[in-house]
């Protein structure tokens, strides 16, 4: 009976805290992408998000997923099973987002340069237009 409960528990939360489901396929070949062109933050690293995940809920703590973590803490040593996968994708996925970020706020500073450099008469309108045409192709990823 015990275990009943522990296994309504962990679906319960589980439910109701979401876990990191990885990244899609466009994702995937974007995170590839920011490692080849050496622009990819890594915040967390999915190796060190795995090997936490052979303890008892670390791989989801790692990833900034406390509730699964929890689960996975009250369901150990079965949660091994999981755990590690979910640490992994865990860490992908932020280093995902937070390299989208950055790359979004270094093109919108590129760009507002080039914006105060047309309004300042230092490029004219054609250089201005190649000019955001080549920001726009360094910070194209999709």
């Amino acid at each position: 009976m015990k275990i009943k409960t522990l296994l309504m528990l962990a679906l319960v939360t589980s439910l109701t805290t979401g876990c990191a489901s990885g990244l899609n396929s466009v994702q995937k070949r974007e995170y590839q992408a920011f490692k080849n062109d050496n622009v990819l933050v890594e915040e967390k690293n999915p190796s060190t998000g795995a090997a936490l995940g052979i303890l008892p809920g670390g791989g989801s703590f790692y990833a900034r997923e406390p509730g699964l973590g929890i689960v996975n803490l009250l369901l150990w040593p079965i949660s091994v099973l999981w755990d590690p996968i979910s640490g992994y994708q865990g860490a992908m996925e932020i280093n995902y987002d937070i390299t989208k970020q950055k790359l979004q706020s270094d093109k919108r500073k590129e760009m507002s340069k080039l914006d105060d450099k047309l309004a300042t008469g230092e490029l004219n309108t054609t250089e201005y237009v190649m000019n955001k045409r080549k920001v726009e192709e360094k910070y194209s990823y999709e």
